[in-house]
């Protein structure tokens, strides 16, 4: 009889723990998605503005209209900004993705105490207030020649995302394991084969990850393009400052819905991927 009340106590005990750790689980996800919705809804206000059929910033009001997307897919100003961010953001994505994924299997393969200074000193535009980036860029472009140009956007951009490129190949590399490395190269193949067949592979959802991060944030990125680009150079985000400032265009708001959806697939490739690279990892 004791060991019978013995186990339905332990059995109690159990399942006390398993309800609570389910109930745990339960209020991480609700409170997550809270938290998510919190951040989120705030900008998908521009999906009813967008849809507007008046002049200016206002919510429909029982009719709605796409004269607002009409005018940003037909007008050669709008579309001129989305090529030229286009063309940026993929430029700027590369550049940080191949400087970014570089400089972490270094410091990877370095591991002392002065990578992790070499590591703090890469990040600092991530710390650095924007604005303050900003002022630096526009002193130092103005002697190289760089002032409102493509090339000074693109590395003022590949600058500040490939610190995000870094942590995520950093974070990828922390789970490789080295003896993959020595066993490529105890095979006999040399340094170049071995990151090319072995190391970029097995760190490939990083990699992916930092490209998508460094082409959002150069696609977003408004405080440094205001100050180091004026006519030549027009990207969306500043023509839609400008849209806001000056005569507050519906327009904005169907360019701000076109972001999200933008923004949203990139994400979703972004999980789709990761989810594949797992289910390969797994089998």
């Amino acid at each position: 009889m004791d060991h019978v009340a013995v186990y339905e106590t332990q059995h109690c005990v159990r399942g006390g723990r398993a309800m609570k750790v389910g109930l745990f689980s339960l209020f991480n996800r609700v409170g997550a998605w809270v938290l998510l919705l919190f951040l989120v809804t705030p900008a998908l206000i521009a999906i009813p503005v967008s849809l507007t059929p008046k002049r200016f910033l206002s919510m429909p009001k029982g009719e709605f209209s796409l004269r607002h997307f009409e005018k940003l897919f037909t007008s050669e100003e709008w579309l001129s900004s989305f090529f030229q961010s286009g063309v940026i953001a993929i430029s700027t994505s590369v550049l940080a993705t191949t400087l970014g994924t570089l400089c972490a299997i270094g410091l990877w393969r370095v591991s002392s105490k002065y990578s992790e200074l070499v590591r703090a000193f890469l990040l600092l535009p991530l710390i650095i207030p924007q604005i303050i980036s900003a002022m630096a860029f526009y002193r130092l472009w103005i002697p190289l020649g760089l002032l409102d140009s493509y090339a000074g956007l693109i590395l003022a951009h590949t600058i500040l995302a490939a610190p995000m490129v870094l942590i995520t190949v950093s974070a990828s590399l922390a789970t490789f394991d080295p003896k993959l490395e020595q066993a490529s190269k105890n095979l006999g193949a040399s340094n170049w084969t071995t990151m090319r067949r072995v190391i970029l592979p097995s760190i490939k959802p990083g990699v992916f990850a930092g490209a998508l991060f460094a082409f959002i944030l150069s696609w977003d990125e408004i405080v440094v393009t205001l100050f180091i680009s004026k006519f030549s150079v027009y990207t969306l985000p500043r023509r839609m400052w400008n849209g806001i400032r000056e005569n507050t265009d519906p327009t904005v708001a169907a360019a701000a819905v076109v972001l999200i959806a933008i923004t949203f697939i990139a994400f979703v490739i972004f999980a789709i991927q990761s989810r594949r690279n797992a289910n390969n990892s797994a089998s």
